[in-house]
Formats: C-alpha cells, structure tokens, sequence
C-alpha cells in the first residue's frame, strides 16, 4: 500500500544486516541488531539494552529517517527507507511514527502545558482531558504553567513522553525516556505509554543503558 493512502500502516520494521558507518573498521560484540536480520511488528513492545556508546540513539534516528550513515538496509513493509522522499518521511513523521529523543527536544522557554499544545493543536490527536489526565497521573500538573526550562530533567522527561503521545503513531520511538525517573513514575509512564499504544494498535521500541521503561510483555533486545 502507498505510504500516502489514509488507510496505511506501517506493520513492520525490517533491519537487514546493518551497521553503523562508525563501527565499519571497529570489532562488534555480537549484537541481536547489529549485522543480523531484526523485525518490528506493529502492536509487539521492544526494549533495546546496550551499553553506552553501542549505538542506542543512531538507531533511533536511522528508523525516524534523521540519519542514513549506515550499511544495509531498513525497510517498512519492505520498501527500503532510502527510496522515500522527504515529502513521505514528513507523512511519516506527522501520522505513523513518534519519536521522543535523548536530548527531549523541548522549548525551554515555553510552559510545560505550551510545549504540549504546540503539537497537539497541530495533530489534534488527544483529548485536552486525557492531557490533563496525564499530567496529574504523572505528578506535574502543578507544574503546568513552569517553563520547561525551570523543571527537574525528570519532570522534563515526563513532560516529554506527553508530548510525543500527542500525535496519531503506529510506532513510538523512546531513547531512554525514564533515565531520570525513580521506579514509581517509571511504572506511571509505561502504563500511560502502554494504554496509548494499545489504543492504537502501535508498536512500542524503547532504549535503556540501565534504567529501562517498564513495559508490559516487552521483548527483550541486546545491542
């Protein structure tokens, strides 16, 4: 099905024999990504553990379509991601694929509820009450009108991963989402994350160098 028909969907996420460019000349311990067949399936929950270093982000951003400096091949529904136009990855990026990077991305010097409605006005995905739901849920709705530069990195953290829900997804990309958290908000935003998903029949892929998202059912990967 073509990426711009309404009804598509990515339902898996291939990576054959790939690498990245910066490990080319370095010995890889073996890797259950790196240099070997690995599928994504919409709907399945996926924690990738690696060291630091071992390539957590780049795999983040090679799925999301911000960096191509890899060997091998990436493919949705088995078309190869370098064939795509920069028109479809924007499709991509705005309907089936949310992405919560390391560096969370924030406005420092727009509110906690303005770095939130930013998106959500654009994609009008969730509900005002179920943002609100959120925020209480994950104890900073006291903060709602702090600049999200004036928050904790952990407060941070959870105002981020109520952003990147903000939007229709049939997979959400986490790199390191929780590494701030402490191991009761940690369970609130798996849940939170867990419930969104399944509302949506998406696949979840989330990294962790130690302190990982406690998904339900999640399918363990060694980078």
């Amino acid at each position: 099905m073509n990426p711009e028909s309404k009804d598509y969907h990515i339902r898996q996420i291939r990576l054959e024999n790939m690498l990245p460019e910066v490990f080319v000349n370095e010995h890889v311990p073996h890797s259950d990504i790196w240099q070997t067949d690995r599928v994504f399936d919409r709907g399945r929950h996926y924690l990738v553990e690696a060291p630091s270093g071992g390539g957590k982000s780049s795999l983040m951003a090679y799925i999301y379509g911000n960096r191509t400096d890899y060997r091998g091949k990436l493919s949705f529904n088995g078309r190869d991601t370098r064939s795509l136009s920069m028109g479809i990855w924007q499709m991509l990026r705005r309907r089936h694929i949310a992405y919560l990077p390391q560096e969370l991305d924030l406005f420092p010097e727009l509110t906690c509820i303005e770095n939130i409605r930013l998106k959500n006005d654009l994609t009008g995905h969730v509900p005002p009450a179920r943002i609100d739901e959120w925020l209480e849920r994950l104890g900073i709705d006291f903060r709602r009108d702090t600049p999200a530069g004036r928050m904790s990195i952990g407060q941070q953290q959870r105002l981020a991963i109520i952003r990147a829900l903000c939007m229709p997804f049939d997979f959400i990309l986490l790199d390191e989402p929780v590494s701030h958290l402490d191991a009761a908000n940690n369970r609130i935003a798996a849940d939170i994350i867990d419930e969104e998903a399944a509302r949506q029949g998406a696949g979840v892929i989330s990294t962790s160098v130690g302190n990982p998202l406690l998904l339900h059912s999640a399918i363990s990967i060694k980078l």
